[in-house]
This record gives C-alpha cells, sequence and structure tokens, in this order.
C-alpha cells in the first residue's frame, strides 16, 4: 500500500516548482506526532525550494509563511483514522476531502484548512495521511508508524530532493 501511496505522490508532484512541506500534529500524542517527525527528519535534506513547516496542531497559524513562499503544491501531513491498520497511509487530495474523510485531532478541520490555502496560493493541495495505532499521551512513535515515517522520508527526499 505505501508503494501505491508513493506513485501517486509522485504523480500529484509532477510540474512542481516550489513545494511547501507542512508537519502536523501534537509531539506528546504518541503517533499523533508522525508528521512532524517526518518534516524534522526532513531538516537540511531538501533543496531551498522546498519549504518546511512544522505546524504542530494548529496549522491556520502557518498560513502567511504558506502564502508568502508562492508555492505551486502544498503537501500536508497528518495522523488520522481512515480505518486502515496503524501505518497505513492515504493520499488525498484536497478537493476529494470531506468532513468523514478523515478524522484528526486538531480543531480546524484540515477540510477547512485546505479551502483557506486553496484561496490564498491557488496551490494543489494534497494530504498524506497516516493512521496512527495510539494518539494517547506519551512521546515517540508506535513501531507500525515509525516504519512508515521512515518509509515516507526516503520517498520525498527521492522525489524533492
Amino acid at each position: 500500500m505505501a508503494d501505491a501511496v508513493a506513485k501517486k505522490l509522485k504523480s500529484w508532484l509532477v510540474n512542481a516548482e516550489k513545494v511547501v512541506v507542512a508537519g502536523i500534529g501534537n509531539p506528546i500524542r504518541t503517533d499523533d506526532y508522525v508528521g512532524l517527525k517526518i518534516v524534522e527528519t526532513l531538516k537540511d535534506r531538501l533543496p531551498e525550494n522546498v519549504r518546511l513547516l512544522e505546524a504542530e496542531t494548529i496549522p491556520e497559524s502557518y498560513l502567511s509563511d504558506i502564502e508568502e513562499f508562492h508555492p505551486s503544491h502544498v503537501l500536508l501531513i497528518d495522523a488520522a483514522f481512515l480505518g486502515l491498520k496503524p501505518g497505513r497511509a492515504s493520499l488525498v487530495e484536497a478537493e476529494k476531502i470531506t468532513d468523514t474523510s478523515a478524522v484528526t485531532t486538531h480543531l480546524l478541520p484540515l477540510k477547512v484548512f485546505c479551502e483557506f490555502v486553496k484561496q490564498v496560493t491557488g496551490a494543489k493541495i494534497a494530504l498524506l495521511l497516516i493512521e496512527p495505532g495510539s494518539v494517547e499521551f506519551g512521546e515517540g512513535l508506535t513501531a507500525p508508524v515509525q516504519d512508515s515515517a521512515d518509509h515516507f522520508v526516503k520517498v520525498l527526499i527521492n522525489l524533492l530532493g
């Protein structure tokens, strides 16, 4: 399944000129940290046409950072309850997000945030969503989610580096 998501991501990134990769999550809620973990691991490993943002639990606070970069593509990475096995992922384009596509732990629904980003940037927007094994209070990722994070770090370095 991860390879299918990687292929979809590669296709989605065709003609990407400037890319924002924003990690969303809470570092003290185990697997909810996955988006941030991926972005942290990517630091200093991608070219200047890629902006990495650690958006934590309030991605709307980074709207001006995204807008000022003038991206062609915005990739949001987050943990979400998709009904999959822990560590499994899905790439969802913003236009296809419904209120029930993915349940996240954040106050502002990702659909609303994506609509704001689209309005101010005109960029293509997608969400790389990873099924958590746990979002209980604690630090560190569960093994299947860590494996998924490691995989997508390699995929993103390959596609964006």
